[in-house]
């Protein structure tokens, strides 16, 4: 028997835990008016829910390759994509297992530079309604992102896409190298938010939400697939706007 009460539940009244319906599928809240107003912060993560980098990341990634002659494959945008989610430091780990520590710390440099270059020229391709739905979630709540990308990586975002206007702060990996959960409850500690929601894609996100003790809504167009308790289901950004 569950003894303890999430955020939402206390908030709500409704459970976040799957129900199993007759055609025996898992649904989650449904996107009715019972989550407006319900919350007074969101917390996005980046890559696969503001926005997809992958083919940049991939092309700097792939240049960083040619200047080294110890990696042994090509890069692809379809790598990036699949290690979306991770820490930088664990990204590395994954791909290039082969490597030793100084050899990987020097091409995560190389990789690190050419992309942040790559991505302030060219960016990447942001998710269509971004600007109407963060305009109108930004007269309503709070707006914060936090991600595991390296630093310099979501102000590149901001800059590129002209939303800075719209979001109160930020937190990523490459600040402090903490893991997500630690950066979402910094979110929550120094903005004093009582009712937060995380937005990812990816179970990683998931995880760390849940980690923090705050309620996620799934981003269903992003990178990842998560089948877990959580509160809504988005099948494009703009759903946010009629979801809250």
């Amino acid at each position: 028997m569950k003894l303890v009460l999430t955020i939402y539940e206390l908030i709500t009244g409704m459970s976040i835990y799957p129900v199993l319906n007759k055609t025996n599928c898992y649904f989650c809240a449904r996107m009715d008016s019972k989550l407006k107003n319900k919350f007074d912060g969101i917390i996005f993560d980046l890559d696969g829910t503001l926005w997809d980098s992958s083919v940049g990341v991939a092309r700097a990634w792939q240049a960083a390759k040619e200047q080294v002659d110890y990696i042994h494959f090509d890069i692809t945008p379809e790598q990036v994509a699949a290690i979306a989610g991770m820490t930088y430091d664990a990204i590395y780990e994954k791909l290039f297992p082969y490597l030793d520590t100084e050899k990987r710390n020097e091409f995560k440099a190389v990789c690190a530079k050419n992309e942040l270059e790559v991505l302030e020229q060219e960016g990447g391709v942001l998710y269509p309604g971004i600007e109407e739905t963060l305009k109108y979630l930004s007269e309503r709540y709070k707006l914060f992102i936090v991600s595991n990308c390296q630093n310099g990586y979501i102000e590149i975002f901001l800059n590129y896409s002209k939303l800075a206007p719209y979001f109160t702060g930020h937190q990523c990996y490459g600040t402090k190298s903490r893991p997500k959960a630690e950066n979402i409850r910094d979110i929550v500690n120094d903005y004093n938010l009582k009712a937060p929601v995380y937005v990812g894609d990816t179970l990683g996100d998931y995880e760390s939400s849940k980690k923090a003790g705050v309620p996620f809504i799934f981003a269903a167009y992003g990178f990842g697939k998560v089948n877990e308790d959580q509160v809504a289901n988005l099948e494009s950004f703009s759903d946010l706007a009629k979801l809250l």
